[in-house]
């Protein structure tokens, strides 16, 4: 299953117009570590070239569409976790991803046990009893 990238700036997360913010989106790679390239990329090699290739992506490139999905915090379904295996890639360290995973499995559990709790009350009992009649 291969899906599409298509290159966007992003300037919720950039700093001058979010072309950086895009390019690591679009390469799976950390975001400060494509602003360190960059800017060693004007300082050591073609400073200009560089320079215009910036701007012209800043007038050329589409801004990244927003997500409207309705998401809220109590979610089960969440997005998926991207833990990185490398330092350069972008996602959460191991670490951050396990404690993130156990933190959702222990809402899961909660309301786990809140279903348990109301399926083995007196209440729910008299309350299938009168749906039954």
């Amino acid at each position: 299953m291969s899906t599409k990238r298509e290159l966007f700036k992003d300037p919720e997360r950039g700093k001058i117009a979010g072309v950086c913010a895009g390019i690591s989106d679009y390469f799976n790679m950390e975001l400060w570590l494509v602003r360190i390239l960059v800017v060693t990329a004007v300082l050591l090699s073609g400073g200009p070239f560089i320079v215009v290739a910036y701007i012209a992506a800043w007038f050329i490139l589409d801004k990244k569409p927003t997500e409207k999905a309705d998401k809220s915090a109590d979610s089960i379904h969440q997005d998926p976790l991207e833990v990185k295996f490398k330092v350069w890639q972008k996602g959460e360290p191991p670490r951050r991803a396990l404690q993130d995973l156990k933190d959702r499995l222990a809402r899961v559990d909660g309301r786990l046990q809140e279903m348990e709790r109301y399926v083995t009350s007196t209440e729910f009992t008299v309350s299938r009893e009168i749906n039954k009649l």
